[in-house]
């Protein structure tokens, strides 16, 4: 709770139809440099639908036009395909690979980071292209 107050973390809850679904999430915002690590985790049910993507893609624009946010991150695990296919389908760049860098289950697993950045000029996004 203090580090949402404070500006630090935000976590949104995603509803359809008055049901959780999933969550997104700003799990740390450093305020000086104007990043975000995004994390988020959809109901099993519900993925496919583009119910993240959307979501996702309404969040960082909001943060994009206030001017809190400029780079968004995403980090996760090289075998989990279906994170690493969201940040693909939302225009992030693989930026690299984190060796052994998350714990779980029992062994440490390698973790892809993606970024996407807003153009300082025009505040933005750039084309995908």
């Amino acid at each position: 709770v203090m580090l949402h107050q404070r500006g630090y973390a935000k976590m949104f809850l995603l509803f359809l139809r008055e049901e959780i679904v999933g969550v997104l999430s700003f799990n740390q915002i450093e305020p000086i440099n104007k990043t975000a690590y995004i994390g988020y985790w959809i109901d099993e049910s519900h993925q496919g639908q583009g119910l993240l993507s959307q979501a996702l893609q309404a969040l960082m624009d909001a943060f994009a036009r206030s001017g809190t946010v400029r780079r968004f991150v995403i980090k996760c695990r090289v075998a989990n395909q279906r994170s690493n296919q969201v940040a693909l389908r939302n225009g992030f760049t693989l930026e690299g690979c984190l060796k052994q860098a998350e714990y779980l289950n029992g062994s440490y697993d390698d973790q892809n980071i993606y970024g996407r950045i807003i153009d300082c000029d025009t505040g933005q996004f750039p084309a995908r292209g």
